[in-house]
């Protein structure tokens, strides 16, 4: 994914062939994070804390499912991802606002954390590869590559490049 221009309101990028398919493939794993992994306090006993936690997850449930239209919507417009013909390998043009950026980077933050959580949240990179973990693995990593080509592209720095 390379920023090819930004202005106030609209990042246009480039993403290869096979960088496209990564990114629609990395985006359909949404949502990665089991639904009751988050509770609502580590600490203690809060006063209702049954209820409240039942409504964070109530709350929780209902933005994944949103969040699973908008993405299904947003996958399926031929609009988003025009293919262009003067790239060198044609590729994809993918134009985003702010506002779809940082949407994008919360379900890839899921992906990546979610990936992480089915691994077994480890610290150190030291796991038995199968066909189970090498897919976390995987999606882990991709969902961080693109994290950090929007991150770059908004605070206008370079992001590394690599071909995926």
């Amino acid at each position: 994914m390379k920023l090819l221009r930004a202005t106030k309101g609209n990042f246009q990028f480039h993403l290869g062939q096979r960088e496209k398919q990564v990114f629609c493939e990395i985006l359909e794993l949404y949502p990665c994070i089991p639904p009751a992994h988050q509770p609502l306090s580590k600490n203690g006993k809060p006063p209702q804390r049954d209820a409240n936690q039942r409504l964070l997850d109530e709350a929780l449930a209902e933005q994944r499912a949103d969040n699973q239209k908008q993405l299904s919507v947003f996958l399926s417009d031929p609009l988003r991802l025009v293919p262009v013909k003067k790239q060198s390998d044609g590729g994809f043009r993918l134009s985003l606002s702010p506002v779809e950026i940082e949407w994008l980077l919360q379900i890839l933050n899921d992906i990546r954390v979610g990936s992480w959580i089915k691994l077994g949240s480890p610290e150190e990179p030291k796991l038995a590869l199968n066909a189970n973990t090498m897919a976390q693995l995987w999606a882990m990593e991709a969902s961080g590559h693109f994290q950090m080509q929007l991150l770059a592209a908004v605070s206008g720095n370079d992001a590394p490049s690599f071909t995926l």
